[in-house]
């Protein structure tokens, strides 16, 4: 347990900030499973719309901090790449 008032500080801080970043990773799963499901349909304008907002959530997810950047890029890339092969 923490014995000091800076590491208690920390440790305040550190839970805030592992439950909001939880939130957005869950927020970020969330729409890249919508995004390849809409992939996989055959709807052309849902599957546009569905990957804008992926790219999105992942850009500020890694504007925040909360994914790496190169993690980022990676799942863009490949939800891009997806995109391409079924269109």
């Amino acid at each position: 347990m923490a014995n000091l008032p800076s590491v208690e500080k920390r440790n305040r801080q550190s839970t805030k900030r592992r439950a909001r970043n939880a939130t957005v990773r869950t927020q970020v799963k969330g729409v890249m499973k919508t995004a390849r499901q809409a992939i996989a349909g055959k709807d052309a304008g849902k599957t546009k719309t569905a990957l804008t907002e992926a790219m999105r959530a992942l850009g500020k997810a890694k504007s925040k901090g909360v994914l790496h950047a190169r993690t980022a890029a990676r799942k863009m890339s490949r939800l891009a790449k997806l995109a391409n092969k079924k269109a």
